[in-house]
């Protein structure tokens, strides 16, 4: 139902920092298969707290990085090892884009 799918992009847009997910979680708050999100971990794409998938825990920052993974994979069909590269270049332009903090006139 239209109310339905209003609640979810609310809830997806207000994502904390500290919120932790579990692997079950991350892929019914990020719409990822299980499969996927373990081919994204197994590349370096996202990286979870833990050594074991029962013990993984994946931050708010991790949900984000997902859902653009997600948005690479379905729309313009990138693999596993693209998803990742295009993670790390979208941080760094994301860095690039952030002004340092140095004292003027240096």
């Amino acid at each position: 139902t239209m109310k339905e799918s209003v609640t979810v992009f609310v809830q997806g847009q207000i994502v904390e920092e500290d919120v932790e997910f579990t692997l079950v979680e991350l892929c019914r708050a990020s719409g990822a298969s299980e499969e996927q999100l373990t081919l994204w971990i197994e590349e370096g794409a996202v990286e979870p707290q833990g050594a074991t998938p029962r013990e993984w825990r994946f931050s708010g920052a991790a949900l984000r990085r997902v859902r653009t993974a997600r948005r690479l994979a379905q729309d313009l069909e990138i693999n596993a090892p693209g998803i990742a590269l295009a993670l790390d270049l979208l941080d760094e332009i994301n860095a690039l884009r952030t002004p340092t903090r140095r004292p003027a006139g240096r």
